[in-house]
């Protein structure tokens, strides 16, 4: 288990828990990272100094409690999702125009999901319209039946 420190193209810090180095490349280029600020999914690593375990062939203090958080995360993260699937509207790419539509009464209140670009969710959240960010695709079709 390793963390990074990262930053979203609109410099929010924050740090990310990750298998290896690989796995956050892999990550990050699906777009399944996103900042806890403002949703974006542009993150970059930022300097920071990593964890040198210098006893060979032993774990360092703490790393199955680690992975355990990091698993616990992964696992709460997809309950989340399955939850926000299974009791929203998909509105698609129409989601900025929806989420304005029921802020202002002109659409009915509803739960609402969909695809906005990240000017779209910062103009959202200008207009005091509450959004967030999921990154990540949506769970696999045999969980939408």
């Amino acid at each position: 288990m390793i963390v990074f420190d990262l930053a979203c193209d609109n410099n929010h810090p924050f740090e990310g828990w990750f298998g290896s180095a690989d796995d956050f490349a892999l990550q990050a280029k699906a777009g399944d990272i996103a900042c806890p600020v403002c949703g974006s999914v542009e993150v970059a690593r930022q300097l920071s100094a990593p964890y040198v375990n210098t006893r060979s062939g032993s774990k360092p203090e703490g790393e199955s409690q680690m992975v355990a958080v990091a698993n616990a995360a992964q696992d709460l993260k997809k309950k989340f999702i399955d939850h926000v699937m299974s009791n929203t509207e998909d509105v698609g790419r129409r989601f900025s125009e929806e989420a304005r539509r029921i802020f202002y009464k002109e659409a009915p209140e509803r739960a609402i999901r969909g695809t906005a670009s990240s000017k779209e969710v910062g103009e959202l959240k200008e207009e005091g319209i509450d959004v967030m960010a999921i990154p990540g695709t949506p769970p696999l079709p045999e969980k939408l039946h």
